[in-house]
């Protein structure tokens, strides 16, 4: 009995003692985002070629986190930002070279690409130039706009130059389910593009005011940028796609080559006689040459997901796309 008395409070203490030094566990359904690190993928010297990647649907968010999908990662604008605020920091980055394979995406995740790229350029003042791969159209094309020189793959894919706006019209199936939204609104105009009705004449006028906007905005970009008159850009510009040659002759861009003639462009106009091709990266992630991408490849059913999202969101959304 005396034993058991002498037991019980030291048992007590020993709990309080190893409660004292437990934590909480927490599970973690995302794994931590670790710092970038660079890499050298290809040449050799002291001077760096910076290889930087713009693939996907150009979104301002990363997809959400799905099963069967893998898990998000950083956000591309953020992603983007960060690898050009390591390259201004860095004196040996003499070059960058811009490698597209993306459809495009919503106009303002391109529009910020573009001045991303454009203001590193001007803050750094060294030579940028884009690469395009499979893809490379509307706000995909509109982002290579800022570079120096414009390089089309043989097998490129570019042009669809404008805006579409994508939304739904779920009316007559509400109706044939006996559903009727209803909407109590300071103005007439407040619920026009509700996937809930038809759209009136005139707000098919007013949305399509905006798109002539944003096409304008894109006509002009491009103006300046190619050095070409407006008038000529806007006959390219009716939303057809073209072939890397199609481009060429349009003026759209300046050769047709292979990653390894952006590469030679861009140690040539930064009077470099050698080189290394870097890029950037989180730990663990493949990078063996500089044909490896920065983002893990998207599924097609993450991808399919990502566009579904651009379409299926809250409200019309007015994108820079390739989306036959």
């Amino acid at each position: 009995m005396r034993a058991w008395r002498l037991a019980a409070p030291v048992s007590a203490l020993a709990a309080a003692v190893l409660l004292a030094g437990c934590s909480v566990i927490s599970l973690e359904l995302q794994p931590r985002i670790r710092p970038l690190v660079e890499e050298t993928v290809e040449g050799s010297g002291a001077a760096k070629i910076l290889l930087m990647d713009l693939s996907g649907v150009l979104a301002e968010d990363a997809p959400g986190l799905a099963l069967g999908t893998p898990p998000p990662r950083v956000p591309l604008l953020a992603r983007v930002r960060e690898e050009l605020r390591r390259a201004e920091q860095d004196e040996q980055v003499r070059a960058l070279i811009v490698r597209i394979n993306s459809p495009g995406g919503t106009i303002t995740a391109s529009d910020i690409l573009h001045r991303e790229i454009s203001t590193f350029k001007a803050r750094r003042k060294i030579p940028v130039v884009a690469a395009i791969m499979d893809v490379g159209a509307s706000g995909g094309y509109y982002a290579a706009l800022a570079a120096d020189t414009i390089i089309a793959h043989p097998t490129t894919i570019t042009g669809s130059i404008g805006v579409v706006m994508l939304t739904v019209n779920t009316q007559g199936l509400l109706e044939k389910i006996g559903v009727a939204p209803l909407a109590i609104k300071s103005g007439p105009k407040k619920d026009a593009g509700s996937p809930f009705r038809s759209l009136t004449d005139e707000e098919r006028a007013i949305f399509q005011g905006v798109i002539d906007a944003m096409h304008g905005r894109f006509v002009s970009l491009i103006a300046a940028s190619r050095k070409m008159p407006e008038e000529r850009v806007r006959a390219a510009a009716d939303g057809r796609i073209y072939t890397a040659d199609q481009a060429l002759a349009l003026g759209l861009v300046d050769r047709v080559g292979y990653l390894d003639d952006a590469v030679a462009v861009a140690r040539q106009a930064a009077g470099l006689a050698e080189a290394r091709v870097v890029m950037y990266h989180r730990p663990r992630e493949y990078r063996a040459t500089f044909y490896s991408s920065t983002p893990p490849a998207p599924t097609a059913e993450a991808a399919a997901a990502q566009l579904a999202a651009l379409v299926g969101g809250a409200g019309p959304r007015f994108l820079y796309l390739w989306w036959p």
